[in-house]
């Protein structure tokens, strides 16, 4: 296992402290976060996600989904075993989980679906207008006249 140092990052950049601490983050969650329960991340469009973790004996109601700024958790609380069953084997875990995944910009939940023992969690990049890229449009190189008023005319102008 690799240990990275990311203070170095904070230290000599201006402007990317969102990035480094990012960094940072994942590399403490990676190492502390477990494999339960498994999930896949597929790009289902051109700006378009889900996220389908296998959730296999939680019901509906025992999961829930919350987004906080750009932080996409999901908890599953199983109901308490009251004990009245006998187990000889073991092998399905059903055992309570929180996972947590960090969201990119102008990323939002969709819609959630649970159906055969998996959640389905679609998520939709929404880039606002102001930041998507335009072209601009080049000029022939001859200047536009742009009118000038006096303090007379402008007076003038404004009282009629």
């Amino acid at each position: 296992m690799r240990n990275f140092d990311f203070s170095p990052l904070y230290r000599s950049s201006i402007g990317f402290d969102r990035m480094a601490s990012l960094l940072d983050s994942l590399s403490r969650t990676e190492q502390s976060q477990p494999s339960y329960p498994p999930y896949n991340i597929e790009l289902t469009g051109e700006d378009h996600y889900r996220i389908t973790m296998a959730v296999a004996g939680f019901d509906r109601d025992e999961l829930s989904i919350e987004v906080n700024q750009n932080n996409l958790t999901i908890v599953g609380k199983n109901a308490e075993d009251d004990g009245s069953r006998t187990f000889l084997h073991r092998g399905i875990a059903a055992r309570n989980f929180e996972r947590r995944f960090q969201l990119a910009d102008h990323v939002r939940v969709e819609t959630a679906n649970f159906e055969n023992g998996l959640l389905h969690i679609d998520l939709v990049r929404e880039v606002p207008e102001a930041i998507k890229p335009r072209s601009i449009e080049i000029g022939t190189g001859q200047a536009q006249g742009v009118e000038h008023q006096s303090a007379s005319d402008k007076d003038q102008t404004q009282a009629a």
